[in-house]
């Protein structure tokens, strides 16, 4: 081969290889991203692989993984909600083509690596672009969270999330719903509740203690005074910064993320404190429906959201039987409840 027609050989080589990179897009920096980290049991269903981990131990499980790696895993609890975010990516590089602030979604996972190879072919066969991994082979990955600079982690593991919600990091645990609903390709859809979650428990502590007539009247007295935020205000922050990217380009009314409250609370009498306290944090919810004690459900279903936020199991039990993806929040005086009655911890000898 001459040597001309080497380079022409190596030009053309490195033009496709460019022409590749530039369809590649690159995770954003962490300081300028929101991070989702997420457990891969939570964004893949690994029932039956988690079961033959429980029931033959970890040299099984992790041949079992080897021998299926080119078997792609099934879509998990969070899989809908991580598709939709990176719809939202799609739609800001079109806006922004140079801009890092982005979702950026890292797999956060006890796995040991050997498993990496099936969890990299299922990711790429599902057509997502998720670039960072951790893999701490047996060990708990809640302390890396915050050096992924975390914005909220979703799990499988309740102990793991409440272990992240008491270093400060916002967190869920997710639950798969007992049917599926027809979920927005074209918007990403978070709903929240308020109390333990967006903001303090310190109302349902008032609840739980004084009863309605006592709470309705400390939020009338106390309704210019901002609640203290909760383990996922951070989070409805985040969102808030990257519409604020499409509304500066006149899209608010075709923006791809659109956010709900759905409290329990009744607007008359205990609504104004929460509108209050997001405008005092100088955030804003694109729905905020009050329900004064009734079913959350029904409504849930009508929103359809790709993730709801309860720190109540009895609003999380209601909604995945109606088809909504929930994620609990452990947090606050609720987690001593079930049904609004006082769960008995028996006594330690």
């Amino acid at each position: 081969m001459s040597k001309e027609e080497d380079e022409t050989d190596w030009k053309a080589a490195k033009a496709c290889f460019d022409n590749l990179k530039s369809k590649t897009p690159r995770p954003p920096k962490p300081k300028h991203a929101v991070t989702i980290a997420v457990s891969s049991r939570t964004l893949f269903d690994m029932v039956s692989e988690r079961k033959l981990y429980e029931e033959e131990g970890i040299e099984k499980y992790v041949a079992h993984q080897i021998e299926h790696e080119s078997d792609p895993l099934a879509p998990g609890a969070a899989f809908p909600f991580v598709k939709a975010v990176m719809n939202v990516n799609s739609r800001l590089r079109e806006l922004y083509p140079d801009s890092e602030e982005l979702f950026d979604v890292v797999l956060m996972t006890n796995n040991h690596a050997q498993v990496g190879v099936r969890l990299i072919n299922s990711i790429n066969h599902h057509g997502l672009h998720i670039e960072r991994f951790c893999m701490t082979g047996g060990q708990s990955p809640i302390g890396y969270l915050k050096a992924y600079m975390t914005n909220i982690y979703l799990s499988k593991d309740a102990e793991k999330v409440t272990e992240a919600i008491q270093e400060g990091i916002a967190a869920a645990t997710m639950f798969t719903q007992a049917s599926q609903n027809e979920l927005s390709d074209t918007q990403l859809r978070v709903a929240f509740d308020g109390d333990a979650v967006l903001f303090s428990d310190e109302s349902e502590i008032i609840v739980k203690k004084g009863g309605l007539d006592v709470f309705f009247e400390h939020e009338k007295k106390f309704e210019n005074t901002p609640l203290a935020q909760g383990p996922l205000k951070c989070f409805l922050e985040a969102l808030g910064k990257l519409q604020r990217k499409f509304y500066a380009k006149n899209e608010r009314l075709n923006c791809p993320i659109r956010t709900y409250l759905v409290t329990a609370r009744s607007a008359a009498s205990s609504g104004a404190r929460v509108l209050k306290t997001l405008r005092s944090w100088g955030l804003e919810i694109d729905e905020a429906l009050f329900l004064a004690g009734a079913p959350k459900g029904p409504l849930l279903q009508k929103i359809k959201p790709h993730i709801y936020f309860d720190d109540q199991m009895f609003h999380i039990e209601g909604a995945k039987e109606m088809g909504t993806i929930s994620a609990h929040v452990p947090y606050g005086i609720g987690q001593k409840y079930n049904k609004g009655k006082l769960i008995e911890v028996p006594a330690k000898e």
